[in-house]
């Protein structure tokens, strides 16, 4: 990954030397041999030339002559063939996946931080880090998943793709659904059955009993599991099963939404004609408006959550109210029911 043309010069240079001094096999002392590698590594807190000096023992009766002794320091840097350091892949991580940052917004703030970069290189660094964050977190998933084991007798995994920006490759998630671990996740070009196996076999070489699964219908999915694992149970995800039986529910719910709402389109000739008043009707007048209001901008997660019914529910409300304040003021009869809210 090629430093930027525009910060080539560092603003500081560091030799960096063994953290040990004598040779561990002879004990003499060791020298400087020659420099193992030397660049500018963009860090958040500036750019910088690293040298790293490689020691060797020269004593002829050493039985280690050709060792050579490096920093390991130096090597905590940046990783190899990059010119950035770890801060700035851990600041590309976090901005991904707590922040939900596209590339292009990653890259913006990059660039703002004093770290220059293109959106190409932000996708090279955001790949650096998904690398990273596979290998470190090995050890965290096998503890993780003996205790599952001995629970539940064996792990039962998920998988699902995600596609954060569109056009953009799909982001695959393999998770263990007891314990809740990210067992693996990568981004793919392609949804291929072929390539899901790719990344459904590191999961099965962990070598924990696999006693279930669950997906959404996804038919590429399917076929891969199916493929690795056929003795395994499969369940469809009960979330996207509910999802298509009440297709027909969120559609007459969405409905009775779009009537309601269009009930209510003439509160704005109401606002209108009570903007500028200032008594006290106008006053209650202009928090019922408010209310209703509130109630156009109402939304759910449906299966589960139903806006409409949600809408309905909070517009009877609001008509209840209002019968009931002309009731106690008396000025007016008491008006029919609105049938659009029966």
């Amino acid at each position: 990954m090629p430093l930027p043309k525009n910060r080539v010069i560092p603003e500081r240079k560091i030799y960096f030397r063994p953290e040990i001094q004598n040779c561990p096999h002879c004990g003499t002392k060791l020298k400087r041999h020659h420099t193992a590698w030397k660049k500018n590594i963009i860090t958040l807190s500036g750019v910088i030339q690293a040298w790293s000096m490689a020691y060797a023992c020269r004593t002829s009766d050493c039985l280690h002559p050709k060792t050579y002794y490096k920093s390991a320091e130096a090597e905590l840097l940046s990783m190899k063939h990059t010119s950035y350091g770890f801060d700035v892949l851990a600041l590309v991580g976090q901005l991904r996946f707590q922040q939900h940052m596209t590339i292009g917004e990653i890259t913006k703030e990059l660039n703002q931080r004093g770290v220059a970069t293109s959106e190409r290189n932000s996708q090279r660094l955001y790949e650096r880090y998904l690398t990273l964050l596979r290998t470190s977190v090995t050890d965290h998933i096998k503890q993780a998943l003996k205790q599952v084991v001995t629970d539940h007798g064996g792990i039962m995994i998920s998988m699902d793709g995600v596609q954060p920006e569109k056009g953009n490759e799909t982001l695959y998630v393999i998770r263990e659904i007891f314990s809740g671990t990210i067992l693996s996740a990568q981004n793919l070009k392609s949804s291929s059955a072929e390539e899901l196996k790719k990344l459904i076999l590191p999961v099965i070489e962990l070598g924990f009993p696999i006693i279930g699964i669950v997906t959404d219908g996804q038919q590429s999915i399917r076929l891969a599991m199916e493929s690795l694992l056929p003795d395994v149970p499969y369940q469809y995800c009960q979330y996207h099963y509910l999802k298509d039986i009440a297709k027909p529910v969120v559609d007459l719910d969405r409905k009775l939404k779009t009537g309601i709402k269009k009930s209510l389109r003439g509160i704005r000739e109401i606002e209108r004609k009570i903007g500028s008043d200032t008594s006290a009707d106008a006053k209650v007048a202009k928090e019922y408006v408010a209310a209703i209001r509130s109630v156009l901008l109402e939304d759910g997660n449906p299966p589960l959550d139903l806006p409409g019914i949600r809408v309905y529910e909070n517009a009877k409300a609001i008509q209840a109210s209002l019968e009931r304040c002309l009731d106690k003021k008396g000025a007016l009869p008491t008006p029919k029911p609105n049938r659009n809210f029966r």
